[in-house]
């Protein structure tokens, strides 16, 4: 995996292949490039044997032919099958074949039995159809027998603008693509085909970027490190911000109580819970550094925000779809804090979402977060596509910055920039993991952090705490890692 974290749209990739051309690479030679990225993969994960080598109609068949080739010269043994007459190929691709002097199989001879390893070169990110009858069985073939499969830009069957998948896509051990990866290596169910992922360079120059602007990134430190709020000794802790932690009634007061100490593990330097007043004792007894008081009502709570003059409030965690929660929901849009909206503050508006949104747009324009899992985000926003496209859309559409949960996070603004999370473990599904994550960002933000960096890093914080954590963790656990996850931030900025 290569340091830079800009996610090209296959057709972005098309320009930069175009521009590079135009700048005086030709075509031929960036393919036997790629090829010879491929082949160097395997060389240096696999010793010396027989390669299968499945080429199809287009460019990826072509960077299929070098990686046969080349193996080949290695010393190794390569039965090399077409999915099309080779007398259909044309430009590169027509090249790299007649560069072969090998035997060319149709897919009824295909020797899977005895292949050590199969390169898959058949379809490349572009793909938008579904796989032939002919091509599924010998995929299927292939993943029955347990031969490792290392894919040629994406495995066949996967677009790699969405992550969508043929049914019949298997999996790869490896995927190795070029110049920079695709939105889909990211985005499940097409992340869980790819196995582990090699960008590899075949001499395009990184300039060509400007031209086409992307606006989609994978979530790395480099993207928000200098905006995070790391302490000055001067530093005290009204000038780390004082964060605002809507609670829930007396039942439901653990996931308000989570966020809370998360907010002030991340960077608040004051974190109250408001409590509804017959939850306010279960609050206090259960917290410490984290101070608690009681709304009994909006008003009430209207002015609490403008007394303690408020930065960052977090409601809906535990909150209950009340009336109360819509209230507050909307007296903390209209205060001059930045708002983080999850769980209950955003299904309370399913009924009426562009009550909410034309709230955000006139209040809160970008300074509003909201943070849905996918069964909330369905409740408010009638978007469909990709989770990528859902995420972008449903930002527009309510002006806020978007935290499509799961386990390929989409942080998306409204002005149209995303960022793709990727470090999530599976333990991460448990109860108030959301609410954590909630509470970081709070903290990060209140801590003095831009709310789409905060948005941003808060995600990726998240991720490696739970890492570190391991099987059998709980919610409860996150928090306590979130200081060794800052050091090892610190560390690292301070040594880049």
């Amino acid at each position: 995996m290569t340091a830079e974290t800009e996610l090209l749209t296959v057709e972005q990739m098309y320009q930069v292949d175009r521009l590079a051309i135009e700048g005086g690479i030709s075509g031929v030679s960036l393919m036997e490039a790629a090829g010879q990225g491929v082949a160097d993969q395997i060389m240096q994960k696999w010793p010396v044997g027989r390669c299968l080598v499945l080429c199809g109609p287009g460019n990826n068949g072509g960077d299929g032919y070098v990686v046969a080739r080349l193996l080949r010269k290695a010393g190794w043994q390569v039965d090399l099958v077409s999915t099309v007459d080779p007398e259909e190929l044309t430009g590169d691709a027509a090249i790299m074949q007649e560069r072969w002097d090998g035997a060319i199989l149709p897919i009824s001879e295909a020797p899977v039995g005895t292949a050590d390893i199969a390169v898959d070169a058949i379809f490349g990110a572009g793909f938008s159809r579904y796989l032939d009858s002919g091509i599924s069985a010998l995929l299927l073939h292939i993943r029955d027998t347990g031969v490792p499969v290392v894919a040629v830009d994406v495995p066949s069957g996967m677009n790699g603008d969405t992550g969508i998948i043929d049914a019949n896509a298997i999996p790869a051990c490896l995927t190795v693509t070029f110049f920079r990866a695709k939105p889909g290596h990211f985005l499940y169910p097409g992340r869980g085909l790819c196995g582990e992922l090699a960008v590899i360079d075949i001499g395009i120059e990184a300039q060509y970027l400007r031209a086409i602007k992307p606006a989609v990134r994978r979530n790395e430190v480099t993207l928000w490190c200098d905006d995070l709020p790391l302490l000055q000794p001067e530093d005290h802790k009204y000038s780390r911000g004082h964060a605002a932690i809507n609670g829930g009634g007396i039942s439901a007061t653990g996931a308000a109580r989570l966020a809370a100490r998360a907010a002030l593990r991340a960077g608040a330097g004051a974190v109250t819970v408001i409590s509804p007043p017959s939850a306010l004792m279960v609050y206090a007894g259960a917290l410490e550094a984290v101070m608690v008081t009681s709304c009994g009502g909006v008003e009430d709570f209207d002015n609490w925000i403008t007394a303690r003059r408020i930065g960052a409030i977090l409601i809906g965690p535990g909150n209950g779809v009340t009336e109360r929660t819509k209230a507050f929901t909307q007296a903390a849009l209209a205060s001059p804090a930045t708002v983080v909206l999850d769980a209950d503050a955003i299904t309370v508006f399913k009924e009426d979402p562009d009550a909410l949104f034309s709230f955000i747009k006139s209040k809160r324009q970008g300074r509003c977060i909201l943070t849905p899992h996918e069964a909330e985000f369905e409740r408010v926003f009638g978007v469909t596509g990709s989770k990528l496209d859902r995420a972008l859309a449903a930002a527009a559409q309510s002006g806020a910055i978007m935290v499509l949960k799961g386990a390929d996070t989409v942080i998306a603004s409204p002005a149209g920039q995303a960022v793709i999370n990727h470090n999530a473990p599976p333990w991460l599904a448990t109860a108030g993991s959301g609410d954590v994550l909630a509470g970081i960002i709070t903290g990060l933000i209140s801590g003095g952090m831009p709310a789409f960096s905060a948005a941003a890093a808060g995600c990726w914080i998240h991720g490696v705490a739970a890492g570190k954590l391991g099987t059998g963790m709980i919610s409860e656990d996150i928090e306590r890692e979130i200081p060794v996850v800052f050091a090892g931030l610190e560390k690292k900025i301070a040594t880049a």
